[in-house]
């Protein structure tokens, strides 16, 4: 049995229950979409610890009326910065001259926080869980695309695939695609309670390994790492264990994060990105967004930015009443550009931060050591162009309440 739109609504159909596909199905619905979310998770269980929202993705956020609501949730940072793994400063951050430079303060929060947020801005009924996907049909000008799952086959007018790195849509859409490879290093988070003496926020960079220490705003601490090792690697004596061997010896306040950690708060996951561009963002009438379409290494945290990016570039697009396949090309020859520009940038930043050879380290800290004596502006000005980017429209709410402003005026 075949489910199909009703009441004349075009139908989108969402697979994928992540941040890129909660926002998408936020930013369709208020585009005049009939949304269903399809999540194969029997609850909504975010991957991961902690995400920072830089202004990029927060604007990208303004446009379904919830940027207001993230950036209240940002911790004062304070002066921070890089750091050697003997606590000596490589360069310090000033968070006003970040703030100026990337239009806003980047604001970190719990995952499980933003997926929150995403899931209340949708209406009840919206997200099915337990709803495994597969792709049956990618549509075309004549015909539906059609999504297949266990209670039926759900016909739509749009489907995106919000399915993850190791997405089954983006196979489907293109079988000869290599996907993802491995990229040689492996990450561990951690939320734990504030460890009880003040420190800055800071990144330490040693050989072939780094660890950074944040505060959230509810009190908390996240805390990430990442080390060149085997893929599908698992230290048989727990991962708290392995991290205290990688890192006990860094300096504070380290150590007494590990301190606060308990080995079942610690997530461990192999680095994947995508080998090389796909040829498009879509096909059909199926749009690929987040790590589907361009699985990036994690080392500007710019991962779930771009999701969200993509979500809201594609909602501007995809225009419910309009002709959809020339929506969706623009969709691929907007995004697909700037994507693989900021994955590309992550690469190469991943390699300068994971150097194991002590000649390239020293040459690479007395650059960083040197850079940061001429002026913030310009170790901040490699990422300003990201972190500036401007969405394609206005908010979704600021518009509804213009036009209900201007009906009321019309109205005797």
């Amino acid at each position: 049995m075949s489910e199909r739109s009703g009441n004349g609504a075009s139908r989108a159909v969402v697979v994928g229950g992540g941040i890129g596909g909660l926002t998408a199905a936020a930013a369709l619905i208020r585009r005049g979409w009939q949304v269903t979310v399809l999540e194969r998770a029997a609850e909504l269980r975010p991957v991961g610890a902690g995400i920072g929202l830089a202004p990029n993705g927060q604007r990208a956020l303004d446009v379904i009326g919830l940027g207001d609501e993230i950036r209240a949730l940002a911790a004062w940072q304070g002066d921070g910065g890089l750091r050697t793994p003997g606590g000596r400063w490589l360069s310090r951050t000033d968070p006003q001259a970040a703030a100026e430079a990337f239009g806003g303060s980047v604001v970190l929060l719990h995952r499980a926080t933003l997926i929150g947020i995403l899931a209340a801005a949708l209406p009840a009924g919206t997200l099915r869980t337990a709803a495994a996907a597969e792709l049956v049909e990618c549509g075309g000008a004549d015909r539906p695309a059609v999504v297949r799952t266990a209670e039926g086959d759900i016909e739509a007018e749009l489907v995106v695939a919000a399915d993850g790195i190791h997405s089954t849509l983006r196979k489907a859409l293109f079988p000869t695609h290599p996907g993802t490879e491995y990229c040689g290093f492996t990450t561990w988070r951690v939320v734990v309670p504030h460890p009880g003496r003040p420190f800055a926020p800071h990144e330490t960079w040693g050989a072939g390994r780094i660890w950074g220490t944040q505060p959230l705003k509810d009190g908390r601490v996240y805390a990430y790492a990442a080390a060149r090792t085997r893929p599908g690697g698992r230290a048989v004596d727990g991962e708290l264990a392995e991290l205290r061997r990688l890192f006990g010896t860094w300096h504070d306040p380290i150590p007494a994060v590990l301190d606060a950690a308990r080995d079942t708060d610690v997530l461990r996951n192999d680095v994947h990105r995508i080998a090389g561009a796909l040829p498009a963002y879509h096909r059909g009438r199926v749009a690929l967004i987040g790590d589907a379409a361009h699985a990036m290494v994690p080392s500007l945290g710019q991962g779930g930015n771009q999701a969200i990016e993509d979500a809201v570039v594609l909602a501007h697009h995809a225009d419910p009443a309009g002709e959809l396949a020339a929506g969706l090309a623009r969709y691929s020859a907007e995004r697909l550009p700037r994507t693989m520009d900021v994955a590309g940038r992550a690469e190469r930043t991943a390699r300068l931060t994971m150097l194991s050879n002590p000649v390239g380290i020293a040459a690479r800290n007395s650059l960083i050591r040197a850079a940061s004596t001429l002026g913030p502006q310009l170790m901040l000005r490699t990422f300003a162009d990201i972190a500036l980017w401007q969405p394609p429209r206005r908010p979704y709410a600021d518009q509804a309440r213009k036009h209900d402003t201007a009906r009321r005026q019309e109205t005797p």
